[in-house]
């Protein structure tokens, strides 16, 4: 799957700066990217992605009209957009904006923080924006278990039935956890985190709850899963996501 610039072939083992002074609109691009605010995107109509998953969909999906994710710090947001027919052949990839790095960065009192820490997408318009989101769900605690206790990067959505299939997800019993839910804030932030300065202010409080969800449970193959079947989620008239039962599916 080759990484195309203006047409031109991206050697992938290049430096991140040469290749953003090798094209000078991709600054110019996330520069445009960067002065747009943070829109606040409410759960109607939203497919929240966390970390270590994907979703696909079409502009014709009639469920979905944003997809989003954020929280990023050290991590990357990647938004593909397909112009034709999805298919099993392998395709070229054209990087039209590049937002991350130095092209994210600002400094203050010598620490790095990013400007940008979500992004949304819109389906119908391909239209890409910073954004934040109130609500992560559904389920953004065992999501989130998951992630911590080793996920791989998982496909969350089938568009064809427009539904989102959480799990089954399975994990053995968290080390130490009721060691790191006695932590202070300030414990949790330098062992939990891969940027420690730069978490938004919500991360601690994250973390706690996630870990606490693996207290809880600490065998999801009894007390998630024991049907060995995802939880799948449509949305209602309301445009948020409701739990169906796989009887009705």
């Amino acid at each position: 799957m080759p990484l195309l610039i203006n047409g031109q072939r991206v050697d992938l083992a290049r430096p991140t700066g040469e290749m953003i002074r090798a094209y000078p609109h991709l600054e110019e691009k996330a520069k445009l990217l960067r002065s747009q605010p943070a829109q606040i995107v409410e759960p109607k109509g939203l497919l929240y992605v966390q970390q270590r998953e994907f979703a696909v969909t079409t502009p014709k999906d009639g469920s979905v009209s944003i997809l989003g994710s954020d929280d990023a710090t050290t991590c990357h947001i990647v938004v593909l957009r397909h112009t034709g027919a999805f298919d099993l052949q392998p395709d070229d990839v054209h990087l039209v904006t590049f937002c991350v790095t130095e092209l994210n960065d600002r400094e203050e009192e010598d620490i790095h923080f990013p400007i940008i820490y979500g992004i949304a997408v819109n389906v119908k318009t391909a239209e890409i924006f910073p954004a934040t989101f109130p609500e992560k769900g559904p389920d953004e605690d065992l999501r989130s278990a998951h992630v911590l206790t080793g996920a791989s990067l998982t496909n969350i959505y089938d568009a064809k039935m427009e539904q989102l299939h959480i799990g089954p997800y399975f994990w053995r019993p968290f080390p130490h956890v009721d060691f790191w839910l006695q932590q202070d804030d300030k414990q949790i932030l330098q062992n939990l985190s891969t940027s420690p300065l730069a978490e938004p202010p919500h991360f601690v409080s994250h973390i706690r709850s996630t870990l606490t969800f693996l207290k809880e449970h600490p065998f999801p193959s009894r007390s998630l899963f024991p049907d060995r079947k995802p939880r799948i989620y449509k949305k209602n008239q309301e445009g948020l996501w409701e739990q169906v039962c796989s009887d009705k599916i």
